[in-house]
């Protein structure tokens, strides 16, 4: 049972983070920051989103990149 609930808090934190990069990559997009600035901000974005999943699904077999 205890497997179970880290698998749903995994999902349920993968589903967050996306919601919250999703926003991110929206704002971004809404501002309109100039073209070498708006490159930066998704690179970054996007480099932060693979880091976090490649953490979280690491998690789950007991390695995670970063203890939070």
């Amino acid at each position: 049972m205890g497997s179970l609930s880290s698998l749903l808090a995994v999902v349920v934190y993968l589903i967050v983070a996306g919601l919250i990069f999703w926003l991110l990559w929206w704002l971004i997009e809404y501002v309109g920051l100039p073209e070498p600035f708006n490159k930066v901000a998704r690179g970054i974005l996007a480099v932060r989103a693979v880091f976090v999943c490649v953490s979280i699904l690491l998690s789950l077999i007991g390695y995670p990149l970063v203890r939070w």
